[in-house]
């Protein structure tokens, strides 16, 4: 069966890339050295909304703007689910609101990465939920609808003249994706397969675009060690391990010299670079958060061999309390950031 699906696969890659000049592969246009970076993925409803940002003066001002030339943020992730609501926090991202956010971006000067949570709404360590229309599919099938669904969206970002510097393969896959079919600790094999399809799907249009498998608690080398190790050992093909990691402002220093260790061990094992794709803190410890971001940041960025390669805030824009209370961002109730992404300065 691997070896029927593999063929598959590879089918429909040289098919891919036997079609029109949608299917052309395109390099990555040059990716900053080290990124400093901000998902952005609530803008886009926060504005259906009428939210109106401002910088630390008071001014109202492009959030893309405050964020690229007052914090030296030079890269945006924006997500994308299949089939979402119209719900502003919890849906909304469909492809063609992330292809018209990446090119807002891009043309701000920014680096784009797309997190695909292949689900309808979050996929994240708790849940990893196929998408509605494809509830009942086989894994054949769910595998077709991986591949396709992917060429779909970078068909859409090539179509705005976006070339992704970075796209995750799912978003928070501690146990795999596309549960039950994809759950790693049932079949770790059908796990590396969805990696793998989502991997040459986008680099059937990106030939040059990174991918990423990316994991919640970078601070926890055992599951790292047990799901990057898997995947590996199972033949996926990927370019980037991503971690998240969000401390408190008491334990953050700890979690950051864990996180480090971690990243310098999968670096040792599987000489992969790392990144870190999400961080946050609460928006009433701005000086920890300052503090946890001008560490990290700096850490990643000294990782020897240039295997570190950048760090993203998750959500800054985020007001308090906003969608049900996500208290993690840095702006304040005043549209008036906190100092902590001053973090990423120099």
């Amino acid at each position: 069966m691997k070896k029927g699906i593999g063929l598959f696969v590879t089918a429909l890659l040289v098919v891919s890339l036997l079609l029109g000049p949608a299917a052309s592969p395109r390099t990555a246009e040059a990716a900053p050295a080290f990124a400093k970076g901000a998902d952005i993925s609530w803008v886009a409803g926060m504005e259906a909304q009428g939210t109106k940002w401002k910088d630390k003066n008071g001014v109202q001002r492009d959030i893309l703007d405050i964020l690229k030339n007052d914090y030296q943020i030079n890269s945006v992730r924006i997500r994308v689910f299949v089939n979402p609501s119209s719900d502003y926090g919890n849906g909304y991202m469909n492809k063609d609101r992330a292809a018209a956010l990446a090119l807002r971006a891009k043309n701000a000067g920014m680096s784009v990465m797309l997190t695909l949570h292949y689900s309808d709404s979050w996929a994240d360590p708790g849940k990893q939920t196929k998408p509605a229309a494809w509830k009942n599919y086989t894994f054949q099938q769910l595998m077709d609808a991986v591949y396709n669904y992917t060429r779909d969206v970078m068909t859409a970002m090539q179509g705005k003249g976006v070339t992704p510097d970075w796209v995750q393969i799912g978003n928070e896959t501690n146990n795999g994706m596309l549960w039950d079919d994809g759950k790693a600790s049932l079949s770790m094999q059908n796990y590396a397969w969805l990696v793998n399809t989502g991997n040459n799907a986008v680099k059937s249009i990106f030939s040059g675009t990174k991918t990423i498998v990316h994991l919640s608690n970078g601070y926890d080398n055992s599951l790292f060690v047990w799901n990057i190790g898997g995947l590996i050992s199972n033949g996926a093909t990927f370019d980037i391990i991503g971690m998240s990691l969000y401390p408190t402002s008491s334990d953050w220093s700890t979690k950051v010299t864990q996180t480090i260790s971690n990243a310098n061990n999968m670096i040792s094992r599987y000489g992969k670079s790392v990144m870190i794709t999400e961080i946050g803190m609460d928006y009433n410890q701005p000086a920890a958060a300052k503090s946890f971001v001008s560490d990290i940041k700096t850490k990643i960025r000294n990782i020897s061999g240039g295997k570190g390669l950048g760090v993203f805030y998750w959500e800054p824009e985020a007001t308090p309390g906003y969608n049900g209370g996500y208290n993690m961002g840095a702006w304040q109730a005043d549209m008036k950031p906190t100092i902590a992404l001053e973090g990423f300065l120099n």
